[in-house]
């Protein structure tokens, strides 16, 4: 433990003003969950509508298996490594400064698309509980008000007392969404078992269930800050168990009572009644789990400017505007995205095909190959795992490639929403 209390980019931190390794395990586990089961949830019932029950239920399961080992992939390297933090850190060890440069460019990139889509989530929230009651821009400048603002603590741990309050909401939301639509399924609604989608169509589908699952990227940051990042495994499976069984339910039996009228967002699927009082109690999650990215986006960039500073540590002038700046200007460009790109599911498979392809299966897979190099074929076991590596990797390159093809291909032809617009987006 002394070995990793000298390597990680936090340092020693006694007596120090702000103090970063205080998470326990089962905080970070609430802030994964909170993270993970978010918005992505909010679209498994209409990939049930495009590809089916059954293949469904199979890609949801299936996903949660492959991110389970990747996410355990993750501590491994970290583990090896006690100085990363971030994907960047994974970069520069990969492939040196040119790698820190391009992998940390690509961390932020997806973080801020993440926090994109939460902004976007927002306006389509406000303007369902208020009947359009302004200009959706204006609940879009609202949502950066109050975005920045919960961003502000610097630590963690601070952040997941917030995320308790951010499951509940999810969970509630969804619970009535079911609950409604048991009692008063839609009439007239068709249920397929297996359905038959153009390619770009289904794959695009599958994209938003990676993205469900993609958390990964925050991950690294999680296990430096948790007290003794041994504990991570326990908080992995923790989420795993609870993010897979809710992705399952919510999905099934959403779509079971909605059929093909499911929408996407799923809380809109119920009556407008039903639908008003599921967006206001889903809001702490759409604010708060945005706020994580936002939160881990914003790390990334402070311990690049300040790793090995006074100002790392500090409660100082320089050190707090800083910080100030830092995440202001994060959220004012995931503002811009989010009024740019208006379509909900084709924003979250674009965002899943180009970024959480490579940080949830595709680097996982060169991570491990990485630490185990010169052990791959020395037992039978490291034989096994390296095929699933080899997987892995293979994976990310498919769903990168192929799910960009799919969601340009969705992008171009989707004609509900407009950028920049005063209309109602819900």
């Amino acid at each position: 433990m002394k070995e990793t209390e000298v390597l990680d980019v936090f340092g020693n931190e006694d007596g120090a003003d702000i103090q970063y390794k205080t998470m326990t395990w089962w905080q970070g586990a609430m802030i994964m969950i909170a993270e993970n089961i978010s918005l992505g949830i909010l679209s498994l019932p209409a990939v049930l509508k495009t590809i089916g029950l059954v293949g469904g239920i199979i890609a949801i399961l299936l996903m949660g298996i492959i991110t389970t080992y990747s996410g355990y992939t993750l501590w491994q390297f970290r583990m090896r490594y006690p100085q990363v933090s971030s994907f960047g850190d994974v970069g520069q060890i990969l492939m040196g400064r040119v790698g820190r440069e391009i992998f940390g460019f690509a961390y932020v990139t997806f973080c801020v698309f993440c926090m994109a889509s939460h902004v976007l989530t927002f306006i389509i929230a406000m303007n369902t509980l208020t009947n359009h009651g302004t200009c959706s821009i204006v609940f879009g400048i609202v949502g950066l008000v109050l975005f920045f603002l919960l961003t502000i603590p610097r630590t963690m741990k601070n952040v997941s007392f917030l995320a308790i309050a951010s499951f509940i909401s999810i969970l509630a939301a969804v619970m009535i969404t079911m609950i409604a639509l048991g009692v008063n399924p839609l009439e007239g609604r068709t249920i397929v078992n297996a359905a038959h989608p153009n390619f770009p169509t289904a794959f695009n589908s599958v994209s938003n269930i990676v993205f469900a699952y993609g958390g990964h990227a925050a991950w690294l940051s999680f296990i430096s800050e948790l007290r003794d990042p041994k504990d991570y495994p326990k908080a992995l499976m923790t989420l795993q168990a609870v993010d897979t069984s809710l992705y399952l339910v919510a999905a099934v039996v959403i779509y079971y009572f909605a059929g093909d009228m499911v929408t996407s967002p799923a809380l809109s699927s119920a009556s407008p009644l039903v639908s008003k009082i599921a967006w206001g109690i889903a809001l702490p999650t759409i604010i708060i789990a945005g706020v994580i990215f936002g939160h881990v986006t914003a790390k990334y960039i402070y311990i690049r400017l300040f790793a090995g500073t006074k100002h790392l540590h500090s409660r100082g002038v320089v050190a707090t505007s800083s910080w100030f700046a830092i995440i202001f200007g994060i959220w004012f460009v995931a503002w811009i995205l989010a009024e740019s790109i208006p379509n909900f599911s084709n924003l979250l498979g674009f965002v899943a095909a180009l970024f959480a392809s490579w940080f949830s299966y595709g680097l996982p897979g060169v991570m491990w190959l990485y630490i185990m190099k010169g052990s791959w074929f020395s037992g039978p076991k490291k034989i096994f795992l390296f095929c699933c590596n080899v997987i892995l990797v293979l994976l990310g390159i498919i769903i990168c490639v192929v799910g960009l093809y799919a969601s340009g291909t969705e992008l171009a032809k989707d004609t509900g929403g407009k950028a920049w617009s005063c209309a109602d987006n819900s």
